[in-house]
């Protein structure tokens, strides 16, 4: 499986932000999916998850509300609508996917691994 992750840029504190994940395969709608970001000099951290049927959907407390991921399975696709966004939102974005179809929140949980999109906020 390869995960393209797109749609990140330069956006002004309190904008929005719509990232995409596509995956090649046919297996994509059985994968749970998730979203990590690192910043400099800090640790990869969870983001948002989602099921592989979407029932099940995972945020951090502190991210709640701002954020929001979907799936599209007809196109082998999962976004991440970020609204709001501070500049402590900066960071490399990356898309996850996981084989067991969990919404998982650990980066061992993940089986593959999209290349990133960076996200900059100016304040």
């Amino acid at each position: 499986v390869q995960l393209q992750a797109s749609g990140g840029g330069l956006v002004q504190a309190g904008g929005s932000l719509r990232l995409s994940c596509a995956a090649s395969g046919r297996a994509f709608s059985s994968y749970g999916m998730a979203w990590f970001r690192q910043a400099p000099g800090k640790e990869r951290e969870s983001v948002a998850a989602i099921s592989w049927s979407g029932d099940r959907r995972y945020y951090p407390d502190s991210l709640k509300g701002r954020f929001t991921i979907s799936r599209d399975n007809a196109k082998n696709t999962v976004y991440l609508q970020m609204n709001s966004l501070k500049p402590e939102d900066a960071a490399i974005y990356y898309c996850a996917a996981d084989r067991l179809g969990r919404a998982g929140i650990r980066i061992g949980m993940f089986d593959y691994w999209g290349q990133g999109t960076l996200v900059t906020v100016s304040s």
